[in-house]
């Protein structure tokens, strides 16, 4: 597949239509979306949807999220130029792809050998280069690369994952949905000391599930 006038005028209808009707604000993100061409993450089948507000299954029984999830989660991260971002769940790479072409430091892990190995690949194939892509488990996260300025999580959590909390640095953010798999509520964390976090609320989302461990 190439990326091909007609992708690049449905790519500005949906960005049109992340700030108009889902409220998105943050002009970063809304270009990056823009530029991060989104039907080469999907089967070719998918191509004609690819820029609709719809979420897509993709390899290991997995989804990539509607854009607009993908457009508030990252805005709700606050993501500015060369922060070390953690990103727990790359699965296809688009999530990646996009906070990346932000210029943030990306450090991404994926549970599932099949997804990872896609991810990898797509990204080289585009040029984008997180600065460190990981087959392992999420709730582990990457304590030799911390802190991190930002977590970013993209399955649902029952529970919070401690672990991760403590490879934010002191001011950083974590956005994490969390909730039972048939539906979560999306959380902002902000750590204001060791010991000490402010917890926000944004809503109800249907994630995919975070597990733990490593899936060959």
């Amino acid at each position: 597949m190439q990326d091909s006038f007609v992708h690049k005028g449905k790519r500005k209808i949906l960005v049109e239509y992340l700030r108009e009707k889902i409220g998105i604000s943050d002009e970063n993100v809304l270009k990056a979306i823009n530029e991060v061409p989104r039907h080469l993450f999907l089967e070719s089948v998918f191509e004609d949807f690819a820029y609709e507000d719809r979420a897509f299954p993709i390899a290991a029984n997995q989804t990539i999220s509607h854009p607009s999830t993908v457009a508030e989660q990252t805005e709700l991260l606050e993501v500015q130029e060369k922060e070390k971002i953690l990103e727990i769940g790359t699965g296809c790479g688009y999530q990646t792809a996009v906070l990346v072409t932000m210029n943030a430091f990306v450090y991404t892990i994926e549970r599932q050998k099949d997804l990872h190995d896609f991810a990898q690949k797509k990204l080289r194939e585009m040029h984008l280069r997180p600065k460190f892509q990981s087959f392992g488990d999420g709730f582990l996260g990457l304590p030799t690369f911390a802190p991190f300025d930002k977590i970013l999580v993209t399955c649902g959590a029952e529970i919070l994952p401690i672990e991760l909390l403590k490879q934010l640095k002191i001011g950083g953010k974590m956005v994490i949905p969390m909730g039972k798999t048939d539906e979560q509520i999306l959380y902002r964390f902000t750590k204001i000391s060791e010991k000490e976090f402010e917890k926000e609320e944004f809503g109800a989302y249907k994630f995919v599930p975070m597990l733990q461990d490593r899936n060959k």
